[in-house]
């Protein structure tokens, strides 16, 4: 993947120009929102920015209501049980994302500093309006670099027309749009483009790695893990390559013992880079390895249909284009054998871990949205499928029917995410497909040209709507799972 022409100048195909102006159009439609999962995530930016040091209690007082329930008491004041051992938050949330923020919201921080001393009036406080811009813009470019370098990926196996229309199905039809663009202080449209760095950077250099490029791959891996700890699947991949490589390397010792070395060059660097979220976690917590999550994992019984297919965002069936872009890592052997494994392998590694995990289905969330990070991977899975199926159906046809199946991938897509938006469905637990597809066709239609104009010119009013929504429906959620959990707690008592 390589930009720069022989004159140093950066250069694009026409593929990758519309995919960069359709980019620019929907920046508008970025939304500078700090709340939920993204407040902690946040802070970590903004109280070393500003306050140079982790404290997160102007995060918590300033966060959204949903966020506060549970954490803030009805006085305004911090409950007891959220501060550790040390003294600190209860900040669970990865870094990364900080890390990742720090060159916009630095320049941001500067600009703001500098205006106040000419005679403006903008708090230099990290959540004034230059701040929250910053940090929705590059979420957003960190999600379209995922995208451009999935599209970079995938042409090198298919014809970059179809490369093209796999990117804009992933972007357009997964669940990319909401933590791209809608929630974009959450942690997932980074991952993504880490993960995608990740991958592109290993296949680059796959069986020709020198030390210093095993080196990079592991700060890489790191990187990925920095942001999202899941990302640690990612070690998977030179892993499977190195064992693939001893085999025939096992017959001389030097290279053996190369391939040894570089591994261990790379997972040092890989600790080096992800040192920042060791470090956090001991302030926070008193220990490099308490990452500060109380929820059980179930290695014996992963919950892999329902990730795939529950009402309860499963992966397929909220986003069903997903689907055909994990075939499409299937029919990838076609093509390059063992990148077809390896793509295949990481996949499954990360639906054993999510199906482990006891909150499997990202509470509120849109789809699985655990699966974002794999955006590249998607994007080169479908653009496979789009290619093989143009194969099998030869003629022009197929020139038709696959823009039409992307196309109505989208639009399903996009209508859901606005359903999802509007709470016209729930965002937590699962839905009725029955209610969802009627919405589609009879609501959606009616409320999108209105809602759509709230969003572009009233959208601190219509955020604090959609937030009162989330909250009632939150007090619901509760109220329900309390109930449930009497009930069952009343049988058990019952059959004992």
């Amino acid at each position: 993947m390589n930009w720069l022409g022989d004159d140093g100048i950066l250069r694009f195909t026409k593929y990758e120009r519309a995919l960069i102006l359709l980019f620019a159009l929907t920046l508008p439609l970025s939304n500078p929102w700090i709340r939920g999962d993204g407040v902690g995530y946040y802070a970590f930016a903004r109280s070393l920015l500003i306050e140079r040091r982790l404290d997160f209690t102007q995060d918590w007082l300033r966060a959204n209501t949903s966020f506060r329930m549970g954490r803030v008491d009805p006085d305004g004041h911090i409950r007891p049980d959220q501060f550790t051992a040390t003294g600190r938050l209860d900040n669970h949330f990865s870094i990364g994302p900080a890390i990742l923020w720090a060159p916009l919201l630095v320049v941001a921080h500067v600009s703001v500093l500098l205006y106040d001393r000419a005679g403006g009036k903008v708090p230099a406080d990290g959540y004034s309006a230059p701040y929250r811009v910053a940090m929705a813009l590059e979420t957003a470019l960190y999600g379209f670099l995922a995208l451009l370098i999935g599209i970079r990926l995938a042409r090198n196996y298919v014809p970059e027309r179809w490369a093209f229309l796999a990117t804009l199905g992933i972007w357009l039809g997964t669940s990319l749009p909401v933590y791209m663009t809608l929630n974009p202080s959450w942690s997932h449209a980074q991952s993504a483009f880490t993960v995608a760095l990740f991958v592109w950077y290993w296949n680059r250099t796959r069986s020709t790695r020198t030390w210093p490029q095993w080196a990079l791959l592991g700060a890489l891996g790191g990187l990925a893990m920095d942001v999202y700890y899941l990302n640690v699947v990612l070690l998977a991949l030179p892993l499977m390559e190195s064992l693939a490589l001893a085999t025939g390397a096992i017959r001389g010792f030097g290279k053996f013992r190369s391939l040894v070395g570089e591994n261990v060059v790379a997972c040092a660097a890989a600790l080096i880079v992800f040192s920042p979220t060791l470090i956090a976690k001991k302030l926070i917590y008193g220990s490099y390895l308490d990452f500060g999550y109380t929820e059980r994992w179930y290695w014996n019984s992963p919950a892999i249909l329902r990730v795939c297919f529950s009402a309860d965002h499963g992966l397929f069936s909220w986003t069903p284009i997903v689907l055909l872009a994990v075939a499409g890592l299937f029919l990838l052997r076609r093509y390059d054998p063992r990148l077809a494994m390896y793509m295949a392998a990481i996949f499954m590694g990360y639906m054993y871990l999510i199906g482990c995990y006891q909150d499997w289905d990202g509470i509120s969330s849109f789809g699985s949205r655990f699966f974002v990070s794999l955006t590249a991977i998607f994007v080169l899975g479908l653009a496979v499928f789009l290619d093989s199926f143009a194969r099998w159906w030869k003629g022009g046809f197929s020139g038709i029917a696959m823009p039409g199946l992307v196309a109505a991938f989208v639009l399903w897509n996009l209508g859901l995410i606005f359903q999802w938006g509007t709470h016209l469905i729930p965002a937590r637990g699962p839905i009725s497909w029955r209610n969802a597809a009627y919405n589609q066709i009879a609501v959606v239609p009616l409320q999108a040209e209105s809602v759509l104009k709230g969003y572009l010119t009233g959208r601190g009013a219509l955020m604090n709507r959609i937030e009162e929504q989330d909250v009632n429906q939150l007090k619901a959620y509760r109220q329900q799972a309390t109930e449930q959990g009497t009930a069952q707690a009343a049988g058990k008592g019952t059959e004992q």
